[in-house]
């Protein structure tokens, strides 16, 4: 099981560093196997905006497109059907390890153009099942933002291991439960805020 250490501030207060909730966390019963920090898998990914997008000359399926990510201009050359002048998208650039494949982006020659980047699916980004065409993000996403900082992704995920008797601890809110009796806190609880109209 995944859990999200953003998510469990929600519930209790965590004065502890990724060890020591690990081994307080062990010593209640919830193994933790691994954590992941977000940050070191979305590293070299922005908020960017295509500005131009012209046919490859030499392709039928592919794009050139000229994008933006604040201060730096890139050529990306795109093959996803829906890439389009004046998108905003979630770009990775060279150095960049696309987290769905593992590979490391470089600048390469694709049928004499250069590449300097990739614009990706949700899906390539691991964050989505989307995978038919690149990730088309809301007019407002601020270009030249990295996309830990946008999607919210400065955070670190452990991974769990339950036995049969700790079901009470399958979510945040149960394994915050039993960090704050460990801790002598009290869960915070949220009312649900519902909009009508």
């Amino acid at each position: 099981m995944l859990i999200s250490c953003k998510w469990l501030k929600k519930y209790v207060d965590l004065d502890f560093n990724l060890k020591e909730l690990s081994d307080t966390l062990t010593m209640l019963g919830i193994e933790v196997e691994k954590y992941i920090d977000q940050k070191t898998i979305y590293d070299g990914f922005y908020v960017g905006y295509v500005i131009t997008k012209e046919k490859h000359p030499n392709a039928d399926k592919l794009s050139l497109c000229k994008v933006s990510i604040g201060e730096k201009e890139l050529s990306i050359i795109c093959g996803a059907p829906n890439v389009d002048a004046e998108q905003k998208i979630i770009v990775g650039v060279v150095g960049a390890v696309v987290p769905s494949a593992g590979f490391k982006l470089e600048k390469r020659k694709i049928r004499d153009y250069y590449s300097e980047g990739m614009i990706c699916s949700q899906s390539e980004l691991n964050l989505g099942l989307e995978h038919s065409g690149i990730w088309v993000l809301p007019e407002n996403a601020p270009v030249g933002m990295s996309a830990i900082e946008y999607l919210g992704l400065d955070d670190f995920i452990l991974e769990v291991s339950l036995t049969p008797n700790k079901a009470d601890c399958n979510s945040h809110l149960g394994i915050a439960r039993e960090l704050a009796a460990a801790t002598q806190q009290k869960v915070k609880m949220h009312k649900p805020q519902i909009k009508l109209g």
